[in-house]
């Protein structure tokens, strides 16, 4: 049971609105003005507000918003209104609501809104610590822990890696990982994305060059190369590199000697990752990618899965996503998160839930707030429905599913729901965790509908303020 302040000038509505919450099972508090909700809300353990909009003095419905919002740890508050306009719709949110509603509004809608409201009060933050690790190798999937024991076993080694993936599974993580497992973790890690610099500049930047040497060189710089003395070079995207300067890179790694553009050759010690999202072996073949380069990078190669390999680390990466937020996935986000096929990898994962946890106000983000497209055109390696689904995903997926519906049948009721399933209530807790229904809690709202609650306007329609 909550207390909820209701803040209206309408007798009839602020009763309307009691009258329901109390039927919901928790208590109304009322106030006639946008003062006296403020001054309420210095002795009451208040858990949710709505507030109309319209309400007449100096303290009117956003200005009175405005103030609770400026409280420390201010409880949610929906904003009702028979106007609804573009402005205060987006000044609403702008200043913190948690929705903006049209009235009349019906009981299931108010249950709905109320419901909202509360599991946002009632979810505690998350932890917002620095992880051990970048968020392109979080997840316990055995794809990815292929690739955590092999950076484990290569990191305090010299030899070249050549990390490949497609785009957005996480190569550049990969390479800080390195470093960071590395005798070198206290050099310069430096990274160079060889397909955004344009050719003509590529040298310069990898190897630097003296004052007079290129157009506009006033002065000495120094390159990639040697910025990263001691450290490591990430080279990014060599697979778009020009065959001259294939050529140049390749001399360095043999001889380890760099000549900056006008001057002189000199030795560096610098660990070199590789990455690439083409198939370096192809261009080979093909004459686009020099052989001796190629055998020269992968000395040690490292495969990065793409995410539709990896389900069961999608709802974890999620989740490590929106940490800092202090939001959580709902059942249904994290379903339709696994249903996704992730074209994007893990970038595009990690877009979907930094949208979703700046758009929706609440802290439980549902399937609703995601935005993702119902279906996609087939992409370049992307396998079939059957290839996408590994054993240990399938049993997964089936697990929480049946975890979901179990909880629903007993209305939220852990205990109940643990009782269902045949399994002890820790374990249970353990699960929850897991596939992020954290967040559901025990005694759920009824879904049973009255009467909406609204009042007279002067035209005569229903519920306006």
């Amino acid at each position: 049971m909550a207390t909820v302040l209701i803040v209206d000038d309408d007798d009839a509505l602020r009763e309307g609105l009691a009258e329901t919450v109390s039927d919901l099972g928790h208590t109304p508090v009322p106030a006639r003005s946008g003062r006296e909700a403020v001054a309420r809300l210095a002795d009451r353990g208040i858990a949710a507000i709505f507030l109309d909009l319209r309400m007449p003095g100096d303290l009117d419905g956003i200005a009175t918003l405005a103030q609770i919002r400026a409280l420390p740890d201010p409880p949610p508050v929906t904003v009702l209104t028979a106007y609804a306009s573009p402005a205060n719709t987006i000044e609403a949110m702008r200043l913190g609501a948690h929705d903006h509603l049209t009235k009349p509004i019906g009981r299931a809608d108010l249950a709905a809104a109320l419901d909202a409201m509360l599991i946002c009060t009632r979810t505690e933050p998350e932890q917002a610590g620095v992880p051990e690790a970048g968020g392109g190798l979080i997840g316990s999937s055995e794809a990815m822990r292929r690739v955590q024991k092999a950076i484990g076993l290569v990191a305090d080694s010299a030899a070249t890696i050549l990390i490949q993936g497609e785009t957005g599974t996480g190569k550049e993580e990969v390479a800080r990982a390195l470093h960071a497992f590395s005798g070198r973790r206290d050099r310069p890690f430096v990274p160079v994305n060889c397909a955004a610099t344009p050719a003509e500049l590529l040298e310069s930047e990898l190897f630097g060059h003296v004052r007079g040497a290129v157009g506009g060189a006033t002065a000495d710089r120094a390159g990639a190369f040697h910025l990263a003395e001691g450290g490591t070079l990430f080279l990014d995207e060599i697979g778009d590199m020009s065959p001259v300067m294939q050529a140049k890179i390749l001399r360095v790694i043999q001889d380890r000697l760099v000549t900056p553009v006008g001057g002189r050759p000199g030795r560096v010690d610098v660990r070199l990752v590789a990455a690439t999202h083409r198939d370096l072996q192809a261009m080979v073949i093909e004459g686009g990618f020099r052989a001796d380069l190629y055998y020269r990078l992968n000395v040690v190669p490292i495969a990065l899965p793409p995410l539709r390999e990896r389900r069961d680390d999608i709802v974890p990466l999620a989740e490590h996503f929106l940490a800092a937020s202090g939001k959580r996935l709902g059942p249904s986000a994290a379903d339709r998160l696994l249903a996704h096929r992730w074209p994007g990898n893990v970038r595009e994962l990690r877009n979907v839930v930094e949208r979703a946890a700046v758009m929706v106000r609440g802290r439980l983000i549902e399937a609703a707030d995601l935005h993702l497209p119902e279906h996609l055109p087939p992409t370049d390696g992307d396998a079939s429905a059957e290839d996408n689904l590994d054993l240990p995903g399938a049993v997964a997926r089936l697990e929480r599913a049946m975890i979901a519906a179990a909880l629903q049948a007993a209305d939220g009721n852990r205990t109940k729901a643990a009782r269902r399933l045949g399994i002890q209530r820790q374990l249970l807790y353990a699960k929850l965790e897991r596939y992020g229904l954290a967040g559901t809690t025990d005694g759920e709202v009824s879904p049973d509908t009255t009467t909406d609650v609204g009042k007279d306007d002067d035209s005569g329609a229903a519920g306006t303020s």
